[in-house]
């Protein structure tokens, strides 16, 4: 295992255990506050302490199996696809139909990773095809910090900017009861709009570093490198095009049955099953399809789905606080206290207010389902003063551009460690960039709340 092997395991390993220990601090503090706002007469300790487990059979237990068996379905389907060289496949194509045109190359690879997030909720996935890109940069001209930003940066800001993703949009819609595609024009306009934003802070990274080569946050590493050491594995012509056709196919049919489902107001409310059952099948027809070695693939899915646990028990445990406050019979004063503080409010207060608690929560638990499930649970209770689409907006922006700023967020400490970029001379570079964002992202919930949306 090499060194960058290790940072990772152990960064992922520390997140987990963080998450792991903040939100059991939570189960305890809701299980203390039945007692607190119910004079004594709170839930027995041994059903809070069980409640992990016995949340799978209360009312809400159905949903919960269904929301785990889909975040192991879709995160072993990917882990599969990433192992059989698919995503690696399409950058390849991608890099090749481009390289002879620089801006355009490292707009249209922003593009792709912006858009694996924004459609696919993919994150953590693109580690591995970080330091592709930053051979890819580096071999045209750039640093590998553009790399970065061409793939990290890029697939968090789509994660935020989200069309159907599905860990943020299709789960909080889910989770409050709205169509996923209600008011899509809206989310679109920010799909483009941010994407511009992303495009113009890395044209300015370029340009400075085109000027001035020692400002670049990778100077002292691209330096030490005297050749492209990792780059696009070259393929088999005829491999590569089975492998681009096949999961273009695959992701295409899942974007189509995501809209289909989500428009039809017979399946509208089965999308989250109709998607496991389609990536499960499907996603797995497709691995075997392209690798002819059922073993190969069957091991990749197994460590998917090992992956995908750490995630369950998250799911698990932030389900378990709200089923604590209904068992202890909390849950209708928490939703009154909120509801007497929201009354009389001007909706963007109430919008605002809902923006920082994710915030907050975002810092501590990383987590997109385990939020999902604490907050949109809560507040499909609430009269906010404006609609579910908002709320889910709301919490999509709070979850998402987070994940590339904070230093919770293990997935922005790895691939900074992966280029010896110190998280401060990070912050130091992005921060009026990300300053601009939140203004933009206010801008936003000011309109979508004068809009109707």
């Amino acid at each position: 295992m090499n060194v960058e092997q290790r940072n990772e395991n152990n960064i992922a390993r520390k997140s987990f255990f963080g998450v792991l220990v903040m939100l059991c601090v939570l189960l305890g503090v809701s299980i203390v506050l039945t007692y607190v706002l119910k004079d004594a007469t709170g839930i027995p300790i041994w059903k809070g302490i069980l409640a992990p487990v016995l949340v799978f059979a209360s009312g809400d237990g159905l949903s919960l199996i269904f929301l785990s068996l889909f975040i192991l379905s879709v995160t072993a389907s990917f882990n599969v696809m990433g192992e059989l060289g698919g995503v690696r496949a399409i950058v390849s194509v991608v890099v090749r139909r481009f390289e002879s045109r620089r801006m355009w190359l490292v707009v249209v690879l922003s593009f792709v990773f912006y858009s694996f997030g924004a459609f696919l909720g993919l994150f953590e996935e693109m580690i591995p095809l970080l330091p592709i890109v930053c051979a890819i940069c580096l071999s045209i001209g750039f640093d590998s910090f553009t790399g970065f930003l061409c793939c990290i940066l890029s697939c968090g800001f789509g994660f935020a900017s989200a069309i159907t993703n599905p860990f943020t949009v299709i789960l909080a819609s889910d989770i409050i009861g709205v169509s996923p595609m209600e008011h899509i024009g809206f989310r679109l306009l920010i799909f483009v709009v941010m994407f511009a934003l992303l495009q113009g802070f890395i044209f300015l990274y370029i340009r400075k570093i085109e000027k001035t080569p020692e400002s670049s946050l990778t100077y002292a590493r691209d330096a030490r490198l005297t050749k492209v050491e990792q780059g696009p594995t070259e393929a088999d012509g005829k491999d590569e095009k089975k492998l681009v056709r096949s999961y273009a196919a695959f992701l295409t049919g899942s974007l189509v049955l995501i809209l289909v489902s989500s428009l039809i107001p017979a399946t509208r409310d089965i999308t989250v099953v109709l998607l496991t059952a389609y990536t499960l099948v499907f996603g797995t027809m497709t691995a075997v399809y392209v690798s002819k070695d059922i073993k190969t693939v069957a091991m990749a899915f197994l460590r998917g789905l090992g992956g995908a646990l750490p995630a369950i028990l998250c799911i698990a445990l932030a389900a378990s606080i709200k089923y604590v406050f209904e068992e202890g019979r909390v849950l209708p004063i928490i939703v009154d206290n909120i509801n007497r503080f929201t009354n009389g409010q001007e909706p963007m207060t109430n919008a605002l207010c809902i923006f920082l608690i994710v915030l907050v929560l975002e810092f501590f638990i990383s987590s997109s389902t385990a939020k999902a499930l604490l907050v949109m649970g809560i507040l499909g209770m609430v009269d906010t003063g404006f609609s579910k689409p908002m709320s889910v907006l709301l919490y999509t922006f709070g979850d998402g551009y987070t994940n590339v700023l904070f230093p919770t967020s293990p997935v922005l400490l790895i691939s900074l460690a992966m280029l010896d970029v110190e998280y401060f001379r990070w912050v130091k570079k992005s921060g009026s960039f990300f300053l601009l964002t939140f203004l933009v992202v206010i801008g936003f919930i000011a309109l979508g709340i004068a809009a109707g949306y």
